[in-house]
């Protein structure tokens, strides 16, 4: 009998209490939980996002505004960094890392930008966010994304599924369970509930 660990298809994130009928239950549960607290998230923020729109002042003066900085670009350097490594040990973890780094790009030149408008380096930050920053971010995004197709592609192949993998934006979240455990119906099932 070939081991959870020797056979490739085989699942590494799931139990097989989650494969069976209840499994698919508990799997249905989280996922609606996950949806409302989502939700949640998103009625929260647009008033606040509103309140913050109509309280906040036009000026405010930061008593630590060094240590923000840096201590933002340290996380920029760390996440970076441990990108490269993925990178190097070929790791499926630089998805991730690459996302949370583009956003983290994205999040300086936006600052750089908006905080230094109307003031003579705008111009600086305009162009260290064109030139380095955003095409960064996107090559990031890019390169990630291309990790995360290849690696569906031959998951997908491997499960022995005809044809080629639909785009990523089209990609049941949980494929890899329904033909390696022949339990189609009743993934489709989890999925649409």
């Amino acid at each position: 009998m070939m081991s959870e660990q020797s056979n490739p298809t085989a699942p590494t994130d799931t139990t097989a209490d989650e494969l069976s009928p209840d499994g698919f239950t508990l799997l249905r549960r989280r996922r609606r939980r996950v949806l409302r607290q989502l939700g949640m998230c998103v009625l929260v923020l647009v008033p606040w996002t509103v309140y913050l729109a109509i309280s906040l002042p036009d000026r405010f003066e930061a008593r630590h505004w060094p240590w923000v900085w840096v201590g933002f670009d340290v996380m920029l350097l760390v996440i970076l960094a441990g990108a490269g490594v993925a990178v190097w040990l070929r790791r499926q973890v630089l998805v991730p890392l690459s996302f949370v780094a583009a956003t983290l790009l994205l999040c300086d030149a936006w600052f750089d930008v908006s905080l230094s408008w109307g003031k003579a380096d705008v111009w600086a930050s305009a162009a260290s966010a064109v030139l380095v920053e955003l095409p960064l971010a996107v090559l990031l995004i890019t390169r990630a994304r291309r990790v995360l197709k290849i690696s569906l592609g031959l998951s997908w192949h491997r499960l022995g599924l005809a044809g080629d993998p639909p785009p990523l934006h089209k990609m049941p979240l949980l494929v890899a369970l329904a033909p390696s455990r022949g339990n189609e119906a009743a993934m489709n099932r989890a999925e649409d509930a």
